[in-house]
């Protein structure tokens, strides 16, 4: 880590920007990680790592200051120019590359899931905690529109005592892609459950705290796939509420984005969050004439008690703009000043807690009981 702009104990000092070194640039790491710290005051995108030249060469067409290496070890021996680490790598690399970082003396920003296991997230979060270093999962769905609407509800209490709540990511995806993701070996961390079922949980614990049980179903549907592609959890929170959990690429007809059951109206939204497709647009936060994050007032999601929104039942409520931006936003922040960054290791490992039940119950047919964490 560069003494011009670090103290020993991880937390920056205000001078210049903190320089990033990203490794791995496909889908997260091109679409969302880059353009996103690209975006942040007080961050600048410094190194790529990614062996593919053609993933290369986009990376200084998009990014024309970036430096571009072969491999991660290229980017880890820079460790004394650097500030940061992202790591938008595949699942298998997340342990090892983030150790290295960490015994480098660099803060990392890893991808989720940060590992296959929570005791492998818990040696970390120890590691970090040893050298005094940051270390953070990247959780941007905290920050999408409806889930921070969501979240505003319950904390204005406008829905009463939560009962339920249902939580989807499911597509129509008939045929599957290969690649890694969709890997039946389980060093790949592939599947569903630990992909979009990541972001999945670790929302249900931000809004309802720790589980203590755990029920689930996971299939493989799709002729030809190996990882579980359509998978169901039922959680039961320490507070009394039930999330309901479903990440499915075989589902022909959508379901809610959210249903939110409380003692006094429940809300139900529909779609999802605009940030994903405008990444994927090449459209950039803070460009000029862009509203970050806000969607049309057609897909408002609504409220109210006995009714029905699809018969146009309940008030429509405006939802939040999404946010994306905010993680790096913290993560700087947390660099510069220290303190906790937005999404915390120790966080992470109670999702895969969760996530490791999952897989048990799914495997074993029963519901899998664990402790509640702080």
């Amino acid at each position: 880590m560069s003494s011009e702009t670090s103290d020993p104990t991880g937390t920056a000092a205000p001078h210049g920007p903190l320089r990033v070194g990203l490794i791995g640039y496909g889908l997260a790491g091109s679409v969302f990680h880059a353009p996103l710290i690209a975006a942040t005051d007080g961050l600048r995108l410094d190194t790529v790592s990614t062996s593919d030249p053609e993933r290369q060469a986009q990376a200084r067409a998009e990014h024309p200051q970036v430096r571009t290496v072969d491999t991660p070890q290229a980017v880890l021996d820079r460790a004394a120019d650097l500030d940061l680490i992202v790591l938008a790598s595949p699942n298998k690399t997340h342990v090892p590359l983030a150790t290295a970082a960490l015994e480098a003396g660099l803060p990392v920003v890893v991808d989720k899931p940060l590992a296959a296991t929570a005791a492998e997230a818990e040696k970390l979060a120890a590691l970090a905690e040893e050298r005094g270093l940051l270390l953070s999962v990247f959780q941007n769905r905290r920050w999408d529109n409806d889930f921070r609407t969501v979240r505003r509800l319950i904390e204005d209490g406008v829905l009463g005592d939560i009962q339920r709540f249902e939580s989807r990511f499911e597509r129509w995806r008939p045929q599957p892609k290969g690649g890694w993701r969709e890997s039946g070996d389980p060093a790949e961390i592939g599947g569903l459950l630990y992909d979009l079922g990541s972001h999945l949980v670790d929302q249900a614990l931000t809004l309802f705290g720790p589980v203590v049980s755990v029920y689930a179903e996971s299939d493989i549907r799709r002729p030809g796939a190996e990882a579980d592609d359509d998978t169901f959890l039922a959680l039961t929170h320490a507070s009394g509420v039930r999330s309901h959990l479903w990440v499915s690429a075989t589902t022909a007809m959508l379901g809610p984005r959210f249903r939110v059951l409380g003692s006094r109206a429940g809300y139900v939204k529909h779609g999802l969050d605009p940030q994903e497709a405008a990444l994927r647009e090449g459209l950039r936060p803070g460009a000029e004439g862009t509203e970050w994050g806000v969607e049309p007032e057609s897909c408002r999601g609504r409220l109210g008690a006995g009714s029905s929104p699809q018969t146009g039942g309940g008030e429509p409520v405006p939802t939040l703009p999404g946010d994306y931006p905010a993680y790096y936003a913290a993560i700087a922040h947390a660099l510069r000043e220290g303190g906790r960054p937005p999404v915390t290791a120790t966080e992470a490992a109670a999702a895969l807690r969760v996530l490791e039940a999952a897989k048990l119950s799914a495997t074993e047919g029963r519901t899998v009981h664990i402790e509640a964490g702080p």
